[in-house]
C-alpha cells in the first residue's frame, strides 16, 4: 500500500477507522432482470459494506416478465455452505433475508439464525427480514400456507422487517384495500399495520412500503414505520412513478439496512432509502428498455458511496 499513499485518488483509504460490516445475505439468484442478489450486492457494496451472498435459489432469470425461466433449488447446498462458513468461525454483523423457495428453507434459516445470531465479540448480530411474499394484494405462485405461517416465524422478534402492503396485510390477516385510500387513510391504514406487526411479531423495526394514496387527483406512495425506541410512527411520502419495476424493494430494504448499519438515525434511514429508490426509478424512466429488466440501477451507484 506505501505505493499508492501519496496518490490523491487513494487519500481516503488511511482514513478508514470503522472495520467492514459484514452482511450474511441469503437470496435468490435471478441472473436476468435486476433483483434479488444482483442488485443487492452493489448497493450494500456501494454502501461500504461487505456483502457475503448465501443464495436460495439460481434462476436464469426472475419470473416477472419472463417465461420457460431455469429454475434450480439451492437449499442442499446452503446448508453446506453454512456449515463451512461456521467450520472457520466466519461471523457476521446482519443476516439478511429475503426471497424463499419452499419451507424447508425456512427450517435452515432459522437455524442459521440461531448458529450466527452472536458475533465472536459475543455482540449480536443484526437480523433484517424482508419477507418477500407477493405485490399488488396476491401472493406469489410459489407460495402456499405453510411457506407463508413459516415466513412469519421468521419474522418473530426480527431487528428489523420491510414487508410491502400486500405482504403486510398477509401477515396480519388485513383486507388489502380494494382503491386507493386518501393519505390520511393511507396513514392510518399504516399504523393500523404496524401496531399489528408490532404486536405479532415483536420487531425493534418496521417498515411498510408501497400505501398508494390519492388526494386530488395527486398520487403518492406512502412508507409507514415504527421503532420501539420511538413513541410516534413515522411516514414517507414519495410521488408514485409512472413504472413499476422488478427488484424495486430489494433496492429500498438494502439502501435502508445500509444506512442503519453505517450508524444512521432510523427516520433519517427511510427517507434516504426512499430518496434513492424513486431517484433510481426516475433515471430509469429516462430509458427506453423493457420494465423487466429492473432499475437501471448500475449508473445510481455513485449515489451511495
Amino acid at each position: 500500500m506505501d505505493r499508492y499513499s501519496d496518490h490523491p485518488s487513494f487519500g481516503l483509504l488511511g482514513d478508514l477507522k470503522k472495520p467492514i460490516k459484514r452482511i450474511a445475505a441469503i437470496h435468490d439468484i435471478s441472473c436476468l432482470g435486476r433483483c434479488a442478489l444482483t442488485v443487492i450486492i452493489p448497493v450494500l457494496s456501494a454502501m461500504g459494506h461487505q456483502c457475503v451472498p448465501l443464495p436460495t435459489a439460481l434462476l436464469s432469470t426472475h419470473t416477472g416478465g419472463f417465461c420457460d425461466m431455469f429454475f434450480t433449488d439451492l437449499t442442499h447446498h446452503m446448508g453446506e455452505i453454512a456449515k463451512h462458513w461456521r467450520s472457520i468461525g466466519t461471523d457476521f454483523d446482519a443476516i439478511y433475508s429475503g426471497f424463499l423457495g419452499s419451507s424447508e428453507q425456512i427450517e435452515m434459516l432459522t437455524g442459521f439464525i440461531r448458529d450466527f445470531s452472536v458475533k465472536n465479540d459475543g455482540k449480536a448480530a443484526f437480523v433484517a427480514i424482508d419477507p418477500v411474499m407477493g405485490d399488488d394484494g396476491e401472493l406469489y405462485s410459489t407460495y402456499d400456507s405453510a411457506l407463508m405461517k413459516g415466513m412469519s416465524r421468521l419474522c418473530y422478534g426480527a431487528d428489523l422487517i420491510t414487508p410491502n402492503l400486500t405482504e403486510a396485510c398477509f401477515l396480519t390477516g388485513e383486507k388489502y384495500p380494494s382503491h386507493d385510500l386518501t393519505e390520511k387513510e393511507g396513514k392510518d391504514f399504516g399504523e393500523n399495520l404496524l401496531k399489528k406487526l408490532y404486536s405479532e411479531f415483536g420487531c425493534k423495526k418496521t417498515v411498510v412500503s408501497g400505501i398508494t394514496c390519492t388526494d386530488n387527483n395527486s398520487k403518492t406512495v406512502l412508507t409507514a414505520a415504527s421503532d420501539t425506541e420511538k413513541a410516534m410512527p413515522y411516514f414517507h411520502s414519495t410521488a408514485l412513478m409512472s413504472r413499476s419495476y422488478p427488484g424495486t424493494g430489494d433496492v429500498f430494504a438494502s439502501v435502508l439496512l445500509g444506512k442503519l448499519l453505517s450508524g444512521e438515525d432510523f427516520d433519517a434511514a427511510i427517507d434516504y432509502a426512499c430518496d434513492f429508490t424513486a431517484y433510481a426509478i426516475a433515471f430509469s424512466e429516462g430509458y427506453a428498455t423493457p420494465i423487466r429488466d429492473g432499475l437501471i440501477i448500475e449508473p445510481c451507484l455513485g449515489k451511495l458511496m
